[in-house]
């Protein structure tokens, strides 16, 4: 199991992936919460990564520090004592280029190209419905960026690349 965490200042985003890349577990929780949550999942996660913010050039505000200490925070419990789960900080332009061969991507770019390679053609963009759930079913917001991340470390570990 992969452990990818879209750290923000006040609530991140999660998702655990299986050796398919299929989501197990996921969500969006306040930082606090998702200390607690990755110290009770830590036993089951063989590799984690974290998405780490990047300088551009361009003046950052509070938000952004405060990201960076959540950073850390998830990063310790991670590495720490108890858990000792592999851990890899990863930059969004790797994200980027790795789904969509161009840094010049969005958001949205990188939700299509997620959806093309799991669930091409199925219905309500591969989240399905309550009778029918799909392969993104109950996915939202910033849980898209962490599965990003979670796939690209996946692919990346195992050389498999787009299917």
């Amino acid at each position: 199991m992969l452990l990818a965490i879209d750290p923000g200042n006040a609530e991140s985003a999660y998702v655990v992936i299986d050796d398919k890349c299929r989501p197990v577990n996921f969500g969006k929780l306040r930082n606090q919460d998702l200390l607690t949550h990755i110290g009770s999942i830590a036993h089951e996660v063989e590799t984690a990564a974290i998405e780490m913010v990047a300088s551009y050039g361009m003046a950052v505000g509070a938000d952004i520090f405060d990201t960076c200490v959540w950073i850390g925070r998830f990063y310790q419990v991670l590495v720490g004592p108890i858990s000792s789960v592999p851990t890899r900080l990863i930059k969004r332009l790797q994200i980027k280029t790795h789904h969509c061969h161009s840094a010049k991507a969005n958001d949205a770019n990188i939700r299509q190209a997620l959806i093309d390679r799991f669930a091409p053609g199925e219905r309500n963009y591969g989240k399905g419905t309550q009778k029918e759930p799909g392969w993104f079913f109950g996915f939202h917001s910033d849980v898209w960026a962490a599965y990003a991340l979670a796939v690209y470390v996946a692919d990346v570990a195992t050389d498999r690349g787009s299917r």
